[in-house]
């Protein structure tokens, strides 16, 4: 995992991110010479049209991370890259038109476009084909030592064994007889000098997952081989790394406490935070105008009852406050006056609301809460009262979540499917508390531009 901007990417995420966009810029400098070449032109260097080159590259590479293109079930199957990518061309084809038109000074020919597309779409293909048939992901695992043999490690044997893991285990060390969960784990006594035993079978990292660390802790081992420039990682540490989510079954407070992060309340994040709900909010508003009277109209015209849905939420501090969303159920949906949760193929939810949700439509009147201050665009999702009681009884620091504005979409959004039940409210809040911990803008703005392809796969609706 490399770090960028406090965010963990997969090295080989990174690695082949870097060669695609350099094969977009490839694909546009390509195009504008054939037709240069075509015109009878005289050939110009390539810093003549350099901003239309980076424009192109940009524009078409936030397209395709935004469809879902860098997700590891692309990489596995290249009927899913193919259709992703022809949708992310078509997509981009839109906003390049768009840019082009608002800003005249950066223009280009249409057969310019079409031939660098055409270049984009093989080229990324083969790219891809090469990149997971020749290089291969597996010589971009990390290869870790783990200490400890018990139930922790198990958890660490487990998620090796998935696919796409980006580490795997060269050997477990038994570091006491009462950890024996693991079949063929060496006893700590055998291998003598950890930091040789690691530089001799190209370990590059330490994980300590010991059931008890009170009085087994080999700290004068660790010591050396952080000073020989190994890696030396806690379980929670190491499984945040590789998960994008804060573990709770190997969390405890001292962790919370001690660890990086948790910055999302300074002062300087604050208002930069704001001022971009304020401008974004605000230009949304602009351009779902029609959208909005749209579906306004629809809803009106097909289901008896209130266009817009209020609802008390949670939100920052444990302040509630009124969420406003289109009506997508019946109006008796809660006849009873009791929460329930959403359900798969909810019987509650009206025609219009069917196709609302799936396109999230249904969430654009909270720019009306973004702008007033009650939410922000990123955020973990705001809960009801009467599941926030519930679940912080039976959820350690579930509360912890509502430090920060809950948003409209966040990290656990496009990371976990709808939350429907208590064990899905507990894995969300995994993937809140990452956020919380590693907030950054550039964060944020991952986020916003992944949560379209949450919309166009409909990832989660429900």
């Amino acid at each position: 995992m490399i770090r960028v901007f406090r965010h963990y990417v997969p090295l080989p995420l990174l690695v082949l991110g870097i060669i695609e966009f350099a094969a977009l810029i490839l694909a546009a400098v390509l195009a504008w010479y054939g037709r240069l070449w075509q015109a009878g032109l005289p050939i110009e260097t390539a810093f003549s049209f350099l901003p239309e080159v980076l424009t192109y590259a940009i524009v078409t590479y936030v397209v395709m991370l935004a469809v879902g293109l860098y997700q590891s079930q692309c990489y596995r199957s290249v009927r899913i890259t193919a259709l992703r990518l022809a949708v992310a061309l078509a997509i981009d084809f839109v906003a390049l038109s768009v840019i082009f038109f608002t800003f005249p000074g950066i223009t280009t020919w249409r057969s310019v476009f079409v031939v660098a597309a055409l270049l984009t779409y093989f080229s990324i293909l083969t790219l891809r084909w090469i990149f997971s048939r020749l290089v291969g992901w597996h010589r971009f695992r990390r290869r870790v030592l783990v200490l400890g043999a018990g139930q922790r490690a198990r958890r660490l044997q487990t998620m090796a064994g998935a696919p796409g893991a980006g580490f795997e285990v060269f050997r477990y060390v038994q570091m006491a007889p009462s950890e024996d969960d693991i079949e063929g784990a060496v006893p700590r006594e055998s291998i003598g000098s950890l930091s040789s035993y690691m530089e001799m079978h190209n370990v590059e990292d330490v994980v300590v997952a010991l059931q008890e660390r009170r009085g087994s802790l080999p700290v004068s081992d660790l010591l050396h081989v952080r000073m020989s420039g190994f890696g030396v990682y806690d379980l929670s540490a190491f499984i945040e790394q590789q998960t994008g989510r804060v573990d709770l079954d190997s969390l405890n407070p001292s962790w919370l406490i001690f660890s990086d992060g948790f910055r999302s309340s300074r002062r300087t994040a604050l208002v930069a935070k704001r001022l971009f709900d304020i401008l974004a909010s605000s230009l949304l508003l602009l351009l779902t105008a029609p959208i909005l009277l749209i579906t306004a109209v629809a809803i009106r015209l097909t289901s008896p009852g209130p266009i817009f849905y209020r609802q008390v939420r949670v939100g920052q501090f444990g302040e509630p406050f009124e969420v406003l969303k289109f009506r997508s159920m019946r109006v008796d949906a809660e006849k009873d006056g009791r929460p329930q949760w959403a359900q798969k193929g909810d019987p509650r939810v009206t025609t219009i609301g069917k196709i609302i949700r799936s396109s999230r439509i249904d969430e654009i009147p909270q720019i009306f809460n973004v702008l007033r201050g009650d939410m922000s665009f990123v955020g973990p999702r705001p809960e009801r009262p009467f599941f926030v009681d519930e679940l912080a009884k039976k959820i350690p620091f579930y509360n912890e979540r509502h430090i920060v504005k809950p948003g409209i979409t966040g990290w656990a959004q496009l990371n976990y499917p709808y939350g429907a039940s208590e064990e899905d409210a507990r894995h969300k809040l995994e993937f809140d508390l990452y956020y919380i911990k590693n907030y950054t803008i550039f964060l944020d703005l991952l986020i916003l531009i992944q949560t379209v392809r949450v919309v166009l796969w409909q990832d989660g609706v429900r």
